[in-house]
């Protein structure tokens, strides 16, 4: 609903300068007009009688529905969240406030027009007589050739005139730049349902290492279904308390976000629960961290019960210190004698059923822990080795899996396709069996409240006598990738089990580089998903077992626990 009153720095005046001030309020301006001649005047007058800057907040009907009383230097615009604004649309609202002097529109001017989405700002210059000198005004623009460049200003500027000479269709301007807006929206396919993200990554280490996540954002946001139609990367010395990227820079997402028609932003960090509520007031869009992001994947890509409970038990922990409140109806209420409120409030409430929630899904987890561990006798009876496969995800743990065991476990080319710990038995070449386990993929800042919900289902790792550490060689940043995952075992304290790096992708580089890396890393190189490529990897594992001195050294031995059987770098077609 429409602010309507005085707003503002009122102290010290008048009561008949406030009844002046409130006048304003009553008056209409011609809906294709931008302001009238009589309402500048009287802007103005007032302005150079008190000595400080006067503004309006007008609507597309031509309603005055705010006047604002700032100082000398500046004006302040009031909170405008109860005045809705849509998709691709401005905020219906547009500013017009007087300068006692200076040099037009300020960069607080340009800020206010980008964060609040108005209409269009203006600044209405006071002779020394109190008459308007002119009217300077700035309006966005949407995206098009002509600000594609990253170095143009996203705004346009409307010739200073005075404001009788003003020859602008304020209406038709409107529309056509609405238009302009919306026009990136149809190109959207009406049956593409999916949400638009704009990516959002704020270092303040190397920008090579930012571009790296950045990419890996990208993979994060398709596996998660996100249309990406938007990127950005910034580099700040300290990252901004409030916003993350500093008040600047949210000026220039909020304009990219409307110029590519973004439904949600989509921040690499983690953000702090006032962090994503500045910036939700300041955008009106809908606000993910990569916490979130890699939350919501997991939820899609759970099947099995104990994968859900996990899902469900890490979001909890992630949402139980963001639980808010804003209102009356969220407010503590007092109690105790004379003071006797209604019980618990609706945010009080909320917080204990997430920890009555936490405790019971806990409770289950250490049942589905205690089946686990009978099911691990079980094979511990049949004295069966078991060899488990972990690296970075996306590395192409399951098509491994597949290959090996002729299984049909759900392989796709996205990140976390597979959830679920998967076993299977393998026949060796030396006729003896084995249990593999496939398991979920690792990635580099894994969120702590996944890493507390999934160290079950890890546990199944813990009773490995080997670990086949899968890498995407293919992957510009491979290196960081074998860091990230080795810093997890570590975490999960399993450092100690024997280890063996096998590249996989190797098809996707020349031979002679797969060979040198393979002999730098002590590396086994394969194809997953070609079984020609595996039997030296399957001879390797076999010499592994088959030998205790080999099994003993390699406790703790880190890479490589053994000596690869022939050429380790060779990839057999």
């Amino acid at each position: 609903m429409p602010i309507s009153k005085v707003e503002g720095n009122t102290q010290g005046l008048k009561s008949s300068q406030v009844k002046r001030l409130e006048r304003l309020l009553a008056r209409r301006v011609p809906p294709r007009d931008i302001i009238t001649p009589e309402l500048a005047r009287q802007m103005t007058e007032l302005s150079a009688e008190i000595r400080r800057q006067v503004g309006v907040l007008i609507s597309r009907h031509g309603q005055v529905e705010c006047v604002m009383v700032g100082d000398a230097g500046g004006i302040v615009i009031p909170d405008l969240k109860r005045v809705r604004v849509g998709q691709g649309r401005f905020r219906g609202l547009r500013c017009l406030h007087t300068q006692l002097s200076g040099p037009g529109l300020t960069r607080d001017d340009l800020n206010d027009l980008a964060l609040l989405r108005l209409d269009l700002m203006g600044v209405i210059s006071v002779s020394d007589s109190g008459l308007p000198n002119w009217i300077h005004a700035a309006h966005l623009l949407p995206a098009t050739d002509a600000v594609a460049d990253d170095r143009a200003e996203p705004w346009a500027y409307l010739d200073k005139v005075h404001p009788g000479q003003l020859q602008v269709d304020f209406l038709d301007l409107i529309e056509n730049l609405e238009a302009g807006f919306a026009r990136t929206r149809r190109l959207r396919d009406a049956r593409d349902l999916r949400d638009r993200a704009m990516l959002v990554v704020v270092t303040t280490g190397a920008l090579a290492d930012a571009e790296a996540s950045m990419e890996e954002l990208v993979e994060l946001a398709e596996s998660c279904d996100l249309v990406v139609v938007d990127k950005l990367i910034q580099r700040r010395r300290e990252l901004d308390p409030k916003t993350l990227l500093g008040k600047g820079k949210l000026q220039e997402v909020i304009i990219r976000s409307l110029q590519h028609a973004a439904d949600v932003l989509l921040f690499d960090q983690d953000l702090s629960p006032a962090q994503v509520r500045t910036i939700e007031a300041a955008t009106d869009l809908k606000i993910l961290d990569r916490t979130q992001l890699i939350l919501d994947i997991f939820a899609q890509r759970a099947r099995s019960r104990e994968g859900k409970v996990q899902v469900e038990l890490a979001q909890l922990k992630y949402l139980l210190p963001r639980l808010a409140g804003h209102g009356a109806d969220m407010s503590r209420l007092a109690g105790g004698i004379g003071a006797r409120g209604p019980g618990e409030t609706k945010l009080e409430v909320d917080r204990r059923r997430a920890r009555d929630r936490i405790a019971d899904l806990e409770k289950l987890i250490t049942g589905l822990r205690s089946q686990r561990q009978t099911r691990r006798a079980q094979r511990d009876r049949q004295q069966l080795p078991v060899v488990s496969i972990v690296g970075y995800t996306n590395a192409g743990k399951s098509t491994l899996l597949n290959t090996l065991t002729s299984s049909e476990v759900v392989a796709e080319r996205r990140m976390f396709a597979t959830l679920d710990p998967t076993s299977r038995r393998l026949r060796l070449p030396r006729d003896r069996d084995i249990i593999i386990n496939d398991t979920v993929g690792f990635i580099r800042d894994l969120p702590p409240t996944l890493m507390a919900a999934f160290k079950a289902t890890l546990e199944e790792i813990e009773t490995s006598d080997l670990l086949l550490h899968l890498v995407d060689i293919a992957a510009p940043d491979y290196e960081r990738r074998i860091a990230a995952v080795e810093d997890i075992l570590a975490q999960l304290e399993l450092s100690h089990l024997p280890r063996q790096l096998v590249f996989n992708k190797a098809d996707l580089l020349p031979a002679e580089d797969v060979a040198a890396l393979c002999a730098r890393h002590q590396a086994l190189a394969v194809v997953a998903h070609d079984r020609a490529t595996l039997p030296p990897l399957l001879q390797s594992i076999d010499a592994w077992l088959s030998s205790p001195r080999n099994r003993e050294a390699g406790d703790g031995a880190g890479y490589p626990p053994w000596k690869p059987a022939g050429n380790a770098g060779a990839v057999v077609s």
